[in-house]
């Protein structure tokens, strides 16, 4: 028997009281920091709800070890779990823990459970939010505090492992960004120059292609069959640099009111959290035409569709994009100044041979059939899986 089950034949063997999470948490919104104090050598994180952190200030309004919840944008309801102290901007709850009633993470492994069903229930016709209410009625059970504890132990060894593995990724994945970098220039003057020795055209986003933006539907709207469809959303948490297959997809009724981009079309987001992830997009390479949010922009063009994808990830390109981003609630840009970003365009088959290069550096840091990614999400489903189990007790009445 283990140690758990030991704890539970003794302290619970019955079942356990399933509570409101609003009767054993406090949840707080932070508070607007201004842009001005975001800085790059800042001390502290500023997290607006999202998957990353915004930028960096020299103040911090939590200490470190707190849960946090989106509450609005894209990633409305994803959860997260920061360590260091930090300043939680608008866009974000905080949970605090009643820790007589409830350990600090065995609280977080249960809401981070509940993460699908909370971006789920985002609401709004503007900015996707979330109600607090929507976190406070979710029901969890709540066995003793050192059955909690020992839960905890279990589950953190799994996310331990995941966090290793991440790490190693992160890694890789800055070396992928050098050497894309490299290939395509890392400031303005290193472009012109690069372009010149090697005769190659730079020309202008709008010279290449034209922009059509997509048309809105919300999250509710998505089904798991018909006819496939692109969320704004999802091209920060679950596309890469292209795609065959989406996701999800819409009712054929609704899907006929919207507008689709085809193969080879480049999906440019629109809108974001912060200035860094606007305007990144992904090759469509499937042979179905696919519905498009109205957050994002279809791009039409004639030229090799990775390359152009690849080349909307390079420091180069935010760069020049950054300056025309509004920032509000959420930041924005429109298809007019997207289209000024200046882009060189080699012959097609210097394009595939960039492209070449850079997908086997893509590959090596998010193919989920091989490699660290492969790993990664092994060791997430194995978690998962015990989570849901761990989590899983008999209910009584208190």
């Amino acid at each position: 028997m283990s140690k758990l089950d030991e704890l539970i034949a003794e302290l619970c063997p019955d079942g356990v009281e399933y509570v409101k999470l609003g009767d054993v948490i406090k949840l707080e919104k932070g508070k607007q920091l201004n842009k001005e104090f975001l800085t790059e050598q800042g001390k502290y994180p500023a997290y607006n709800g999202g998957v990353t952190h915004s930028g960096f200030t020299d103040k911090y309004n939590y200490d470190e070890n707190k849960i946090i919840i989106s509450q609005g944008g894209a990633s409305a309801g994803f959860v997260n779990f920061v360590k260091t102290k930090f300043w939680a901007n608008a866009h974000c709850y905080v949970v605090l823990p009643i820790e007589h009633y409830i350990n600090n993470r065995y609280a977080y492994h249960f809401i981070k459970s509940k993460q699908t069903k909370l971006m789920d229930k985002q609401h709004g016709a503007g900015i996707p939010a979330l109600r607090s209410s929507e976190i406070n009625n979710l029901k969890i059970p709540l066995p003793p505090l050192p059955v909690q504890q020992e839960i905890v132990r279990i589950l953190d060894n799994f996310t331990e492992l995941t966090a290793e593995l991440t790490a190693e990724l992160t890694a890789r994945r800055k070396q992928y960004e050098y050497y894309r970098d490299e290939l395509f220039g890392r400031n303005y003057d290193e472009m012109i120059l690069k372009s010149k020795r090697d005769n190659v055209k730079l020309v202008s986003l709008h010279e290449l292609g034209k922009f059509t933006r997509g048309k809105r539907f919300v999250r509710k709207d998505m089904r798991e069959e018909g006819v496939p469809c692109i969320h704004y959303g999802d091209l920060y948490t679950h596309y890469g640099t292209s795609a065959r297959e989406t996701k999800w997809f819409l009712e054929k009724e609704l899907a006929q009111k919207m507008r689709f981009a085809e193969k080879n079309d480049v999906v440019i987001v629109q809108a974001g959290e912060n200035h860094e992830e606007i305007g990144i997009g992904v090759a469509w390479l499937g042979d179905e035409k696919v519905a498009i949010h109205d957050a994002c922009y279809i791009f039409k063009h004639c030229i090799n569709p990775k390359y152009i994808s690849h080349y909307l990830r390079t420091s180069i390109y935010n760069l020049q994009i950054r300056r025309y981003v509004s920032e509000g609630k959420i930041c924005s840009i429109s298809a007019e100044n997207i289209g000024k970003a200046l882009i060189p365009v080699p012959s097609l088959e210097e394009q595939e041979r960039i492209v070449a290069i850079l997908d086997r550096f893509d590959a090596l840091c998010n193919d989920l059939t091989s490699g660290i990614p492969a790993e990664i999400e092994a060791r997430q489903k194995q978690y998962e899986y015990y989570r849901d189990k761990l989590l899983s007790f008999k209910e009584v009445t208190a």
